[in-house]
């Protein structure tokens, strides 16, 4: 009964988020809350209940790339929310799932060179992802020329995602679902979480196929470490050049901030 907690769990997720099926996505959501209750295993109800209220408040966020400050509050909102409530309503019976420790207890090489491959292998990911899906770039809207304004913009929501990215996907949903399932389960369910939110929000052509390799990838670098460190620092790395390819694409031949 536990797997299927998970499969409808993660169905729900695609059905509501990306895809916007209310009508069979509803159906997969009530059947996961359901079953989850029908366990009658504790731990596993408080936790997968709150993942679960999660997925439905991210399903009626706007979820988009725009940039205005009416846009940061109201997508901002939700997104606080799922980060912040989880670890406020299980702080009494479940402290032990959430970890926000930034640094590891020691040094690993391998996670080290992973964050300094990061640089080419997004450099050269963007390159290949947008010459396979060249309408996406324009799924993040810029002016029809270069001004300050609107780069900062998009450079700090592409960054403020970024970062809630690994909070709430790595260190909430992942953390959760390590706290009750097998390890590559867990990542398997927080892998579809993300890419259907980023799915949602731009990701799209191919984009999931990259989307995936990254949410597996986090997900294997957090359980190694157990600090929130590298996946921050992949994951803005990656940003770094999310950014330089959009600006490239709108604006070719023009050198945004700090160019490569």
């Amino acid at each position: 009964m536990q797997l299927w907690v998970l499969v409808l769990f993660c169905l729900s997720t695609v059905l509501l988020i990306p895809f916007e099926v209310w009508l069979w996505g509803g159906l997969a959501w009530v059947a996961s809350v359901t079953l989850t209750l029908l366990t009658r295993e504790p731990a596993l109800q408080r936790r997968m209940l709150v993942l679960l209220g999660c997925i439905l408040l991210l399903a009626l966020a706007p979820i988009s790339t725009e940039t205005s400050n009416v846009k940061f509050l109201t997508l901002g909102l939700p997104f606080l929310a799922v980060v912040a409530l989880p670890p406020l309503l299980l702080r009494k019976t479940d402290p032990e799932v959430f970890s926000f420790r930034l640094l590891p207890e020691k040094f690993s090489k391998l996670e080290f060179i992973y964050t300094l491959l990061s640089a080419p292998l997004a450099y050269f990911a963007f390159k290949l992802y947008f010459a396979l899906s060249p309408e996406v770039p324009f799924n993040w809207t810029l002016s029809p020329q270069p001004d300050s304004e609107s780069l900062l913009r998009l450079f700090v929501g592409i960054n403020m995602v970024g970062i809630w990215d690994e909070l709430f996907f790595v260190n909430t949903c992942f953390a959760v679902l390590r706290s009750l399932f097998p390890f590559w389960k867990a990542n398997w369910g927080q892998s579809v979480v993300y890419v259907s939110v980023l799915f949602d929000m731009a990701f799209r052509g191919v984009g999931p196929f990259f989307v995936l390799f990254l949410a597996l990838t986090q997900g294997i670098m957090f359980q190694r470490s157990r600090a929130l460190i590298y996946v921050l620092v992949v994951h803005l790395i990656v940003d770094y050049f999310l950014f330089q390819a959009i600006v490239g694409t709108y604006y070719p031949g023009f050198k945004a901030w700090w160019h490569p």
